[in-house]
């Protein structure tokens, strides 16, 4: 047995898989814990109910907010909508105060009337032993049975495209929680443009997830979070069974995100990287999700297409290593 201390982020994947293997199945749930799958989808009759948890642990900067996001987003892209939210608020003892109390909360009821989102409960303590807030949300949401999507359905020939490039999350992280650092070093001006990509682009793929989905062809939709594009490319491969064969050229990262990265010594292919959808289409529906995606103001990137299995990750020919944690985590080391 393996005793040794496990790294900052997710659990091995090895590790993970061994654990959920363990699991009793039951008939109503239609997607399960699976490598890849973001969110559980129970049959409830007429439609499918969609649940999905999510924990803020890296950002501390408007927490409350990120929290609704990134559990919208895993609900949207198996093409539910997100309907309620609950949230467990977890503050630091001997540092929390009114003042903080309230500011979470308005960022969660903000974020949630932003998207159509119903606060429905949670839980709020004051904890023995934090250093920063923490918050685990919470998300149900609903999808007709014909129009559900997973990560794993990606098909032989579709077309892999992404929106809007990476590490939208990461770059809004660093530049938020290294502020100080970097105004020391870099372009003020750059800096808040980088913390400004919370909103600009925004981490949120609810809107990038609907208009694909609305042109028809979709197959598979990802939201790369810890481990970032890297990670998620992987995670589609082996949720579907499939290889994904890129030939990108120069890989859409945004410019503040290349230049924090580079800062820091950190690879934006392995960064948290919300804000970004990762998809699948079938080849015929590529020119009208593209077109659906640019009339939103979405830019989409095309990295490669599916291919015959077994699962992995081509670039170019040679193997793209997947992290083995995200990036960000050695800056909270």
């Amino acid at each position: 047995m393996d005793d040794r201390v496990l790294p900052l982020g997710k659990l091995p994947v090895d590790l993970l898989s061994d654990l959920l293997s363990r699991l009793p199945a039951d008939p109503r749930v239609v997607v399960g814990p699976r490598i890849g799958e973001d969110a559980a989808v129970i049959d409830m009759g007429e439609r499918y109910l969609v649940a999905k948890t999510d924990p803020i642990t890296f950002a501390t900067d408007a927490i409350g907010w990120y929290a609704v996001q990134v559990n919208a987003n895993d609900l949207a892209t198996t093409g539910a909508t997100p309907r309620w939210f609950m949230a467990t608020v977890l503050l630091p003892g001997g540092q929390a105060d009114r003042a903080l109390a309230e500011r979470i909360f308005m960022q969660i009821t903000s974020a949630c009337a932003a998207l159509g989102i119903t606060l429905i409960g949670g839980h709020t303590e004051i904890t023995y032993g934090l250093e920063r807030p923490i918050v685990a949300g919470f998300m149900l949401g609903e999808v007709e049975k014909d129009r559900l999507v997973t990560t794993g359905g990606a098909q032989i020939g579709d077309v892999v495209l992404l929106t809007k490039g990476v590490p939208i999350e990461a770059t809004a992280i660093i530049a938020r929680e290294k502020r100080a650092e970097l105004l020391q070093h870099l372009d003020p001006t750059l800096v808040d443009r980088a913390a400004d990509y919370l909103s600009r682009p925004g981490i949120s793929v609810v809107a990038d997830a609907q208009a694909a989905c609305a042109a028809g062809g979709v197959t598979s939709m990802h939201d790369p979070t810890e481990g970032g594009l890297a990670t998620a490319l992987w995670e589609v491969a082996e949720a579907s069974g499939r290889a994904l064969q890129l030939d990108v050229e120069a890989w859409p990262v945004c410019e503040e995100g290349a230049r924090l990265c580079a800062f820091y010594g950190l690879d934006p292919l392995g960064a948290i990287a919300s804000g970004a959808l990762l998809l699948t289409v079938r080849p015929e529906a590529e020119a009208g999700v593209r077109s659906a995606l640019e009339k939103a103001g979405i830019p989409v990137f095309r990295l490669g297409r599916v291919a015959a299995g077994p699962a992995a990750v081509l670039h170019r020919g040679a193997t793209l290593p997947r992290p083995a944690r995200d990036e960000i985590a050695r800056l909270f080391e």
